[in-house]
């Protein structure tokens, strides 16, 4: 019989995750939070000064952004040997934020973290295709940027989402938390998915009550 590898075993793992309150998501919809939650995340925990060089910040900078992250609950002081310094790590894994079926304050709140995230993610995609041709040729052929155009109704784009979502999910249950991958495989990376699905802009009727331009 097959001795079960650290990939299999991790199978069954809880993904820790927030779904984040109104004032907390506010605090959050800003591209340096974001960037400096995904790096505690991904890299493990690291002090204000750290997080500043890799920033371009200045400290004070940092230490405000990171008193913002503890005060939601995004992140927490992480034990070290060190008395000197105050090490932070990521509180969870995932952030996960429900499209607003509210209008006004809801639905303001729902656009800015969703600036704010789109801020981040063109500035990795740019990166990431800035690093492409260095990249070893297992991970050019893991890289992908498509985009696929179907015609839906409402419930069936829901639908499939969801389901993509749960695809996304359940590869991430099955893997090594971050962190700790390299440790167990070295052959593993982090690596980066994206999920954009919106009905092709102009397509559709403005919410009642609102005129057109």
């Amino acid at each position: 019989m097959k001795t079960p590898g650290p990939q299999s075993a991790a199978a069954s793992r809880t993904v820790s995750r927030v779904v984040p309150e109104p004032t907390a998501l506010k605090a959050l919809a800003h591209p340096v939070r974001l960037r400096m939650l995904g790096m505690l995340r991904i890299d493990g925990p690291a002090t204000a000064t750290q997080l500043a060089v890799r920033l371009g910040l200045n400290s004070g900078a940092t230490s405000y952004h990171l008193r913002q992250l503890a005060q939601y609950g995004f992140i927490e002081e992480a034990p070290h040997t060190s008395k000197r310094d105050r090490w932070w790590r990521a509180s969870h894994e995932l952030t996960s934020v429900p499209a607003s079926e509210a209008a006004g304050e809801a639905l303001d709140l729902d656009i800015a973290f969703n600036q704010a995230a789109l801020s981040l993610q063109v500035g990795q995609m740019q990166q990431a295709l800035e690093e492409y041709a260095e990249l070893p040729a297992e991970w050019r052929k893991a890289t992908a940027a498509d985009d696929i155009i179907i015609s839906m109704t409402a419930d069936q784009a829901e639908a499939l989402t969801k389901r993509l979502r749960d695809i996304i999910l359940e590869a991430m249950r099955a893997a090594p938390p971050l962190g700790e991958a390299t440790s167990q495989n070295p052959d593993m990376a982090p690596f980066y998915v994206m999920l954009h699905a919106f009905p092709y802009p102009g397509r559709l009727p403005h919410r009642e009550g609102e005129e057109e331009p």
